[in-house]
């Protein structure tokens, strides 16, 4: 396992020590859960963009209603 460092002012490291305590979780994981779901938040949004990109024609909720006889 490797190592990150990060350095944060007085500030922040207490913001970020005090919230990793209520969510009774260590300072390591906080970050690298909140990094690891920044990632994965960035990729859903690109390929979200890209299928509307692909979309050559799209139907409004009443559309599909009526198509759909309901």
């Amino acid at each position: 396992m490797v190592t990150i460092s990060l350095r944060v002012d007085d500030r922040d490291n207490k913001l970020i020590r005090d919230y990793a305590k209520l969510k009774n979780t260590s300072v390591s994981d906080l970050m690298r859960n909140a990094i690891i779901e920044k990632i994965e938040d960035e990729i859903d949004l690109e390929t979200f963009d890209r299928a509307i990109a692909d979309t050559k024609k799209t139907y409004s909720l009443d559309e599909v209603k009526k198509e759909l006889g309901l």
